[in-house]
């Protein structure tokens, strides 16, 4: 089938027609949320909201969820996020700040289980994962200390070496030699 051409009235119409949709769309699930908070819980966010309170792009919780980070329920095809939820997008932006991949965050994840039956391989996973991490980066910070010890002893002979020859330059001016 062919696609209309891109500036005919069926092609901008068309994208007009699902940005519409998804704002409605967007509408019932905030009601939805606002709702429940009316009911005296706080326990669904929306995707905006999440968004705005974790400084993140609408992309990358979509992104987390299509890498099965997150499960949000759906309300009118929009994405409903509960306490749990939210709580695994903290955890998920806090293992990224400290360097965890996507792949190990999800490891960590699973193990916990639906209803958090997997906790202590869960702590015995973070206990492998940071002792491994705080041992690479000691052996780094090693070699940091080494590279720095190098740099100064260049740049102290390299200063040594600048500091004589502006000295018999100088005195090759007062001497009136070129």
């Amino acid at each position: 089938m062919n696609a209309p051409a891109p500036d005919t009235p069926a092609a901008t119409g068309g994208g007009r027609r699902v940005r519409a949709a998804n704002a409605a769309l967007a509408t019932d699930a905030q009601a939805f949320v606002d709702s429940h908070r009316e009911m005296g819980t706080t326990e669904l966010f929306g995707i905006t909201e999440l968004c705005k309170e974790f400084g993140i792009t609408l992309r990358a919780l979509r992104f987390y969820e299509d890498k099965g980070l997150l499960a949000p329920r759906r309300v009118n095809g929009a994405r409903v996020y509960t306490r749990r939820d939210r709580a695994r997008l903290a955890l998920i932006i806090r293992a990224k700040n400290i360097g965890s991949s996507l792949a190990d965050i999800k490891r960590y994840l699973d193990l916990y289980g639906d209803q958090g039956e997997g906790r202590s391989q869960q702590l015995d996973y973070v206990i492998a994962r940071t002792d491994a991490a705080i041992a690479e980066l000691e052996q780094k910070r090693a070699e940091i200390e080494k590279t720095l010890a190098e740099l100064r002893v260049i740049n102290a002979t390299c200063r040594g070496h600048l500091e004589a020859r502006r000295a018999t330059a100088g005195k090759r001016l007062e001497d009136g030699v070129n």
